[in-house]
């Protein structure tokens, strides 16, 4: 089947493609052949339309004084390689030269898509592209990709690419211009991947706009967390939360899906046919949010009755808190002779878990919580309200941080910025810094008198015995 669109000498309506083919090393099947009135080659916008629209070829015919054929221009994409180039433009100075098998050229030119795309099928984890728009500077860029790249992983999928775009005033529509939207397209299709993370936080329209730009999908920063925190969540009460944040999340973004929907529920143009689906969707939510706030009260009743049974024995409570993948879990098996799930992944805890232990003056109680990270989604503290309420029955926090973490500093500051948003500032605090063994103690030392913290390594119990001292001096 041909599909022909005729344009004007100034331009032409592409239609949306979406219903043609498309998929990893996949080109769309169909080749744009136009004239160029004028004799100029093909222009910046011919090309990010190939990029853009994962055009087969992007083919333009010159046209002399006289009305005859003169120049032929044609680009196509490019398969991954050392130069960097996304496209090449051919040309050819009579068209009664051209000798070409363009069907023969377009197989073999998805075969090698597909070759250094796809990995030859070798790992069968769905690929993604990470995307940074941002006024930070380039190195505040690339730390902050390097966690997305390690919460991607956390969520079982492989980074092939990542890209950042620095810009003084970011566009509220697409985020990148469309120079860079293109080179993403390619850069996509060249690596087989077929998921945009975004590094940040994107608006339903912007997810719109980019996915109806791209036919990818597209997901940002705190759906991702969301995802990973979904996958983790084990007992009753963190699935609760979850859900819960989860729903928070989607409401908004089904309210602003489509604001003409959801003029037509009453009143004049609104009767007949009842509730429109948007509407049906957005009550159903609602009702969901209000029952799983009622369920999620009752954990809260349950905790507060276990709470004060704890009270009653009057042991002291000492919490444990810090970035997430700094080692708490570890150190709470270590300190307690537990056996608590621990993993080199970020969130691998999401439910508190409470054990007692003996320091030289007594008994306490040590609760470890679900691990913070920098722009924690505020639906994910909101909902976790009731999880992180034990900390403000704690004696004592235990700030557990990763000392070998090149963003460290960053870190403890994004711990104690949360700490500060849930009014826990006035609990005594004991910075522990975890993994001292992976550094030398010159470097170890010097660190922890600038930071004022206590170095350890939580898979030794030797090295805790500062840490176990400055408890015993708090709490006793």
């Amino acid at each position: 089947m041909e599909y022909v669109v005729v344009g004007s000498d100034h331009s032409v309506f592409i239609p949306d493609l979406a219903r043609f083919r498309s998929g990893a090393g996949r080109l769309k099947g169909l080749r744009c052949i136009h004239t160029h009135l004028h004799g100029e080659p093909l222009s910046q916008e011919d090309l990010m339309d190939l990029a853009l629209l994962k055009l087969d070829l992007m083919l333009c015919l010159t046209i002399n004084s006289k009305g005859i054929p003169a120049d032929l221009y044609y680009a196509h994409l490019l398969p991954k390689n050392s130069s960097g180039q996304s496209w090449i433009v051919e040309h050819v100075p009579d068209i009664g030269r051209l000798h070409f098998n363009f069907s023969e050229f377009i197989i073999d030119l998805e075969t090698e898509l597909a070759k250094t795309g796809a990995g030859l099928g070798i790992d069968e984890r769905e690929r993604t592209v990470l995307v940074s728009v941002t006024k930070a500077s380039r190195a505040e860029a690339e730390e902050s990709l390097e966690e997305l790249k390690e919460l991607a992983i956390t969520s079982n999928l492989l980074v092939v690419d990542s890209i950042i775009q620095r810009k003084t005033e970011v566009d509220s529509r697409f985020l990148l211009g469309k120079g860079k939207l293109s080179e993403l397209v390619v850069r996509a299709l060249q690596a087989g991947a077929n998921l945009l993370i975004f590094d940040g936080e994107l608006t339903a329209a912007q997810v719109r706009v980019l996915t109806d730009h791209t036919e990818m999908k597209i997901i940002d920063r705190n759906q991702l967390i969301l995802d990973i925190f979904a996958r983790r969540a084990i007992t009753r009460e963190g699935k609760i939360q979850v859900e819960l944040a989860q729903l928070r999340y989607l409401l908004p973004r089904l309210i602003t899906k489509n604001t003409a929907m959801s003029r037509l529920t009453g009143g004049i143009g609104g009767r007949g046919p009842g509730e429109t689906k948007l509407e049906i969707n957005r009550r159903r939510v609602r009702e969901r949010i209000a029952l799983l706030n009622r369920e999620l009260k009752e954990v809260r009743r349950q905790r507060k009755e276990r709470r004060k049974k704890r009270g009653s024995m009057g042991l002291p409570v000492i919490s444990i808190v810090g970035y997430t993948n700094a080692g708490k879990s570890t150190l709470l098996n270590t300190l307690t002779k537990s056996h608590i799930k621990v993993d080199d992944r970020l969130f691998v805890t999401l439910d508190p878990t409470s054990r007692r232990f003996r320091l030289r003056e007594g008994e306490v109680i040590v609760t470890d919580t679900v691990g913070f990270i920098r722009d924690l989604p505020g639906d994910l503290l909101e909902a976790f309200a009731a999880t992180l309420e034990e900390l403000h029955e704690a004696d004592l926090l235990v700030h557990v941080a990763d000392i070998s973490n090149s963003r460290l500093e960053d870190q403890i500051e994004s711990v104690d910025r949360t700490l500060n948003n849930l009014d826990l500032k006035e609990i005594p605090t004991i910075l522990a810094l975890n993994k001292s063994d992976r550094l030398n103690k010159t470097r170890t030392a010097h660190l922890a008198e600038r930071l004022g913290g206590i170095p350890i390594s939580a898979l030794n119990p030797a090295t805790l015995s500062g840490l176990r001292k400055a408890m015993e001096d708090i709490i006793f």
